[in-house]
């Protein structure tokens, strides 16, 4: 009975371990660290989508000196979550990266002002100190002041720009009149830092027609001829698509997912369930992620007016996406 027993224990976790075999692994980079912007890869772990489509899916955080588009190509990461300006200016450096797939429908990216600094408009940054993002995040910002006919070089009748950290205390100790802030993020750091809402001025990127899309899912070009992996992705980006489905239905429960994964023990619960409420407005809502071309065409539009004397890109880029994940047939 014992020797049944055990021989029925050992073959019930041979076909375990041979169907977790099988599951194809996937590794995805994230932009940033473990925070509820990418709620919908943790929710699909958590909840068991991944799993469910015959996924092994390893999720590597980023941060400040992690360049999603430097890890894939050095074969860290099977697909990588970035911004686009940062991938098509990477493909034109000549890390071919492809958009597979957009669950984020709208930016995030914001100016904030203090306005007791009396700006009110756009045309009042002439002459102010601008606090910015680089690592590839400068490149919407590059573009506004090229529309706004503002230099970036500090010369007179341009603006100041600091390379600002990835804090707001630029705006809070007053070493600049605005900084970079997201609307789910540095926004309410503000906030929480004393700052009321009447305080501030706010200059959101998509009110002033430069938005860029962001948060998009990209692989490498030469990838996209292997069938498998095409299958592969496609099954991805499915089941990633159900976590952001179920993030934005239950953003409290996806922040507690969030908490529970980040091992820095940095973020709180309180500013977790926020994020999420806030990057629920920015997702695409059509169930598939599915990259808009007329989106793609304006962000490559906005990028090409910057100018300057380090463009973004400096042509169209040509096959920069891929719809072959998205309908593939699993």
């Amino acid at each position: 009975m014992i020797r049944t027993t055990l021989l029925a224990g050992a073959l019930a976790l041979g076909f375990t371990s041979a169907a977790f075999a099988q599951a194809d692994k996937v590794t995805i980079q994230l932009k940033w660290v473990t925070q509820a912007q990418f709620a919908g890869y943790y929710v699909a772990k958590d909840k068991g989508f991944y799993k469910e489509a015959g996924l092994d899916v390893t999720i590597k955080p980023g941060g400040p000196d992690i360049a999603p588009p430097q890890v894939i190509a050095g074969g860290g990461a099977d697909v990588v979550v970035d911004w686009m300006p940062s991938a098509l200016a990477a493909r034109e450096k000549g890390v071919p990266l492809v958009n597979i797939a957009q669950p984020f429908k709208k930016s995030g990216m914001m100016l904030t002002c203090r306005a007791e600094t009396g700006i009110k408009t756009p045309q009042d940054l002439k002459g102010r100190t601008l606090g910015v993002w680089f690592s590839g995040n400068e490149y919407p910002f590059l573009a506004w002041m090229a529309k706004l006919g503002l230099k970036t070089d500090g010369s007179a009748g341009g603006v100041k720009v600091l390379k600002q950290g990835f804090n707001v205390d630029p705006l809070i100790q007053k070493q600049a009149d605005c900084i970079s802030t997201m609307t789910y993020n540095e926004y309410w750091q503000v906030i929480d830092a004393g700052f009321k809402p009447e305080q501030l001025v706010v200059f959101k990127y998509e009110d002033q027609g430069v938005a860029t899309l962001e948060d998009g899912l990209y692989v490498m070009q030469d990838k996209l001829k292997d069938p498998a992996f095409v299958t592969k992705m496609a099954k991805f980006v499915a089941a990633s698509q159900k976590g952001w489905d179920y993030m934005r239905q239950n953003p409290d429960e996806a922040a507690t997912i969030v908490l529970d994964n980040d091992a820095s023990g940095a973020q709180t619960e309180k500013h977790q369930k926020r994020m999420a409420g806030e990057i629920a407005k920015l997702l695409d809502t059509s169930g598939k992620g599915k990259l808009d071309p007329a989106d793609f065409d304006r962000t490559v539009a906005i990028l090409l007016s910057s100018g300057g004397d380090a463009p973004v890109i400096t042509k169209k880029p040509e096959g920069a996406w891929s719809h072959a994940v998205v309908d593939a047939k699993m």
